[in-house]
């Protein structure tokens, strides 16, 4: 009598936002993982479920590029031409909402002239009206739609939900009504997959609305912060959480230094001024958002595990890195990845316990050998223009980094 084969465990991955910053996390500690647990590929998942900057990243995986693919692509900007993607695309400003919103200024300041004209109203009841001229966001964010929908109509993958072998859902919010728009998921699985990163990513302010289907579509991160929901559904044995951004508390920090904004030394956050303040409570409320999701998850789906990595609250590294400089995207790469190591480590035991009983295991060799990095130490050749300049950049960052130590550690 021969032995049923057991089934195979249903693992899903579910990858929170966090913009340019948080794709660098999530690249860096997906490799991390992916070569220290053995029982699990992240390009072989039962389901992903992805929001922003963790729409781009679990679009990638579902398509069958590895993490150090998309590290190739992301981090060092090496690979297939089509396959590169630079944040650079990023802040081109929009220039067709621009030119829009300005047509209509005309038009809205007779209106507004006449209606306080005739009325006698408030004359910030004009003001108010005019406002509607103002650009929805200041950057375009065509490119990830443009960029995405090469990459993913290479041989082998695929722009369309229905045509991949796994399943993925990729969460934006309609604008008009509030709610979730899991694309992905039947009745919007018809949107091609970039156009739902595209529309996953916009943040408010930052990027227009995406209009799909005479409908707008904002950050899927306005609702809830991983929507892991949507595949805890399904029944899953294990789900493995990744959330990039955590409010840094500078009362404990790990690193006995100052953080560095620009060319100075920031002892307190306040001292960074309104980009660090709105930064620590952007990070804060999604941050405590998540923890109560987190905790709604265990009781309404008490049979699957849920493992989550995010970066040490007392870690300073990332909270102030430029994303859009080549040399601080793979040190921050690298940051993500060798603390990931390190929490694998402290952690070894509890977490191989909750693993074990889905086919996963941690790998001890892998994971206490020191010689392992994500990237070597010398950016590697690239063939495109401006190879020099990155390659002087990542040199003026380091010694930046080495002449602030030396400072610091000299006697006052």
């Amino acid at each position: 009598m021969s032995r049923r084969k057991p089934a195979a465990p249903r693992i899903g991955l579910a990858l929170a936002g966090g913009g340019p910053l948080g794709a660098i996390y999530e690249i860096g500690a997906l490799c991390a993982l992916e070569e220290s647990l053995a029982g699990i590929r992240f390009t072989e998942c039962h389901s992903y479920v992805g929001v922003s900057a963790g729409g781009f990243i679990a679009a990638g995986l579902a398509n069958g590029m590895t993490p150090r693919e998309l590290c190739a692509s992301f981090i060092e900007n090496v690979g297939a031409a089509d396959d590169i993607f630079e944040p650079s695309v990023l802040i081109r400003p929009a220039w067709r909402e621009f030119a829009q919103r300005l047509a209509t200024l005309p038009a809205l300041s007779a209106h507004a002239a006449l209606r306080y004209a005739f009325t006698r109203r408030s004359l910030s009841g004009a003001f108010e009206r005019l406002a509607r001229a103002l650009p929805t966001g200041l950057f375009s964010n065509e490119m990830i739609h443009t960029r995405l929908s090469r990459q993913f109509t290479a041989p082998g993958r695929s722009n369309d939900f229905r045509r991949l072998k796994r399943k993925l859902v990729l969460v934006a919010t309609d604008l008009d009504s509030g709610e979730p728009a899991p694309f992905g998921q039947p009745g919007f699985d018809h949107v091609p997959i970039s156009k739902a990163v595209q529309a996953s990513a916009a943040m408010p302010g930052l990027f227009p609305p995406v209009e799909i289907d005479g409908r707008f579509y904002v950050d899927g991160a306005l609702k809830k912060t991983l929507h892991a929901s949507v595949l805890l559904d399904e029944g899953l044995d294990l789900l493995i959480c990744l959330n990039p951004l955590v409010p840094f508390d500078s009362t404990q920090s790990m690193q006995h230094r100052v953080m560095s904004h620009g060319d100075e030394r920031i002892p307190r956050l306040i001292d960074g001024g309104l980009p660090v303040v709105l930064s620590q409570t952007f990070r804060t409320l999604i941050h405590s958002r998540l923890e109560i999701g987190m905790k709604g998850y265990e009781h309404s789906h008490p049979g699957t595990t849920i493992v989550l990595f995010e970066p040490d609250h007392r870690d300073p590294e990332m909270f102030l890195a430029n994303t859009f400089s080549y040399s601080q995207r793979r040190r921050g790469a690298e940051h993500a990845y060798q603390q990931t190591r390190r929490l694998l480590r402290a952690k070894r035991s509890a977490l191989g316990r909750q693993l074990a009983p889905h086919g996963v295991t941690i790998l001890d060799d892998v994971l206490d050998d020191g010689r392992r990095r994500l990237l070597s130490p010398a950016a590697p050749t690239r063939r495109h223009a401006g190879q020099a300049l990155r390659r002087l950049e990542e040199v003026l960052d380091e010694l930046d980094q080495t002449l602030a130590g030396w400072n610091l550690a000299q006697p006052r």
